[in-house]
């Protein structure tokens, strides 16, 4: 029960931070959140824990617990990314991961055609091939799990530990697409296609055709979604000095 109530915490206060119905600036009281959330302090004390970790609030002494800007948010973790699909700035969160995803994922196709074990290679060309039936199909939460294991083998392949630490961050790009919306029933034949060349020529050490495959991959998927950030602002980070 203190586990749900926890949780329960977490999801309330983050999506409103995200979302902006705390806005930056905002301070709260721990005694009003317990009456609020009708929870225990300890509840509030662990959910405020980890809403620090995660950059979205910073206690100060003898004022409260203060809301901080998106600036200071870890834009890496899943649960900021979740929220972030789920509010009114999806299209701005979409934008950045597929940015992030078409930087690092072509160089992460190259690397596995180099680097990649034989048993992640032989993997990786099965998932392609199931990743086209299920689509062909129609079969949306096959498709999703399949494409989720094919994104990972490939960032795992690399041999890279830093790309292979960002198969959180497209799990829930690519979960986030499909709850909401934006993912077709049908994938294009293009797009699967593309899919299984990267397979092959990371099973066959072809690095120059993993990498150009992939791109095509990404410049596909930033196109289809390009309507979803018109307009969007970005974030920008202040240097330090």
């Amino acid at each position: 029960m203190t586990s749900s109530l926890h949780h329960r915490a977490i999801e309330n206060l983050g999506t409103r931070i995200i979302s902006g119905d705390l806005p930056a600036g905002h301070v709260m009281l721990a005694e009003q959140l317990e009456d609020e959330l009708k929870v225990s302090r300890s509840v509030i004390r662990e959910a405020v824990r980890v809403l620090q970790s995660l950059g979205l609030v910073e206690t100060t002494k003898r004022v409260g617990i203060r809301v901080l800007p998106a600036s200071r948010w870890n834009p890496f973790d899943p649960q900021v990314i979740r929220w972030r699909l789920a509010s009114d700035a999806r299209g701005a969160q979409l934008r950045s991961l597929a940015e992030l995803r078409a930087a690092v994922e072509p160089a992460a196709a190259e690397l596995a055609a180099q680097n990649a074990p034989a048993a992640l290679r032989m993997e990786l060309v099965d998932v392609a091939r199931a990743m086209r039936e299920a689509g062909n199909n129609g079969e949306v939460a096959r498709f999703l799990e399949l494409d989720i294991r094919f994104h990972s083998l490939l960032l795992s392949g690399s041999g890279n530990e830093m790309f292979a630490n960002l198969m959180g961050q497209v799990a829930e790009t690519l979960t986030g697409r499909t709850v909401h919306g934006l993912m077709p029933d049908h994938p294009h034949q293009a797009a699967l296609q593309w899919h299984e060349d990267v397979a092959q020529a990371i099973a066959s050490g072809d690095a120059v055709s993993a990498r150009q495959a992939s791109d095509r991959i990404m410049r596909r998927t930033m196109s289809q979604m390009a309507d979803t950030w018109t307009e969007q602002p970005r974030v920008f980070i202040p240097v330090r000095q």
